[in-house]
């Protein structure tokens, strides 16, 4: 969005005729924009001057005269919808921008309207325009991508996904999962999300939970509805992901893939060449043995797998590890797809079976987080730190 546009409401509002309170109120107003420039629009990840949300700023003396620099700010913002689920957000670090000003006292008055739908219409193509395709693909791009994939269903995927998703975010990356298990999505569930994207005149703002942007089309579907989509329906929907939605440009992006190797996967290779395969098992052999072959897609499709997760290795029972799931498969994997493919594939990890995991996520919160939404400090927390740092290398 062009900063001179959302300038106008200052040049219009200036007379000819300077006194010496207008000067003072005039270097406020200056001295607010310049601070709002630094309030970023959770959702678009711009900042709200550049989005033309301010439309107008009116500073007025308040102190008696003579005394210490006093002012009262009235700040007009313009959000993008009406009810915009993050407005609250958006005022309160506004706020925050006027009080914190260190040269003179400013009391700020937020007055909240939306846009109307001619400067929606300009803003949306203005995005838009920077876009145009899967904004993934470009030769620029810095974000990491993790498809986490695993030959079986049952073994934990979308858990060690939510989980994995919801450590990036607690340690500071801008982090963005894209449930791409059109046919078993769960990620709504074990973030506690119920809400739908909210739509900005065709482009699809994620909703955000536990500091992760997330997408899905369970989100749309509902829980209790099949999706029996296959071919270029299926890949579509993907793209739809990829492209339809804002995602800003994040630090790290996860894909919950669908067991297997069928569709998905391969539109997945196609659509982000870039990203970086994980393969989940769990230890028994009847697990390890197929998630080989989710693997092997990266012989057919330009996809490097970055490494293999052992899922369930063990139960803490009374200090004592049992294997309820045999032991091995982890290993068996490694060193298959590593001979397989030409080039190392490490065991990457190893987590215990713990029901917490299950408990709290079904709950509709991340189990490597607190109830605060930190990182635990525990071992759970301690093993998902140590992956994730792990795939950041």
């Amino acid at each position: 969005m062009p900063r001179d546009r959302t300038l106008v409401w200052y040049r219009q509002n200036r007379r000819t005729t300077m006194t010496a309170d207008t000067t003072d109120t005039q270097r406020i107003e200056a001295a607010v924009y310049d601070r709002l420039s630094r309030v970023i629009d959770p959702e678009l990840g711009r900042s709200v001057t550049d989005l033309g949300m301010i439309a107008a700023i009116h500073a007025t003396p308040a102190g008696a005269p003579g005394a210490a620099d006093a002012f009262d700010v009235t700040v007009q913002v313009e959000l993008t919808v009406p009810g915009c689920p993050l407005s609250e957000t958006i005022t309160n670090q506004i706020n925050g921008a006027v009080t914190s000003y260190p040269n003179a006292t400013l009391t700020p008055h937020i007055e909240v309207t939306s846009m109307s739908r001619d400067k929606l219409a300009d803003l949306v193509a203005d995005l838009k325009a920077e876009r145009r395709q899967n904004p993934f693909t470009k030769p620029s791009v810095k974000t990491r991508i993790f498809a986490i994939a695993s030959g079986k269903g049952g073994v934990g995927k979308s858990s060690l996904t939510a989980n994995l998703a919801a450590t990036f975010a607690a340690l500071g990356y801008d982090t963005a999962a894209i449930d791409a298990d059109i046919y078993g999505f769960s990620l709504p569930k074990l973030f506690g999300v119920h809400t739908q994207p909210t739509n900005l005149n065709g482009m699809l703002m994620p909703v955000t939970a536990w500091g992760v942007k997330l997408i899905s089309i369970g989100m749309f579907a509902g829980a209790d509805r099949a999706i029996l989509w296959r071919g270029p329906r299926l890949q579509r929907s993907l793209e739809q992901f990829l492209s339809d939605v804002w995602w800003g440009e994040p630090d790290v992006l996860l894909l919950d893939l669908a067991p297997g190797t069928g569709d998905m996967a391969i539109s997945v290779a196609q659509a982000l060449p870039n990203a970086e395969l994980v393969v989940v098992t769990t230890p028994q052999p009847s697990a390890s043995d197929v998630a080989v072959r989710s693997g092997l897609v990266a012989l057919q499709v330009p996809m490097k797998v970055r490494g293999v997760v052992e899922n369930m290795s063990w139960y803490e029972h009374r200090g004592e590890r049992l294997e309820i799931f045999g032991h091995g498969g982890g290993e068996r994997v490694s060193e298959q797809l590593t001979e397989a493919l030409g080039y190392d594939v490490p065991l990457m990890a190893q987590l215990p079976l713990e029901p917490e995991l299950r408990e709290t996520g079904e709950a509709g919160r991340p189990a490597v987080l607190d109830a605060d939404g930190a990182l635990r400090t525990d071992g759970i927390g301690r093993s998902f730190r140590s992956l994730a740092e792990r795939l950041m290398r």
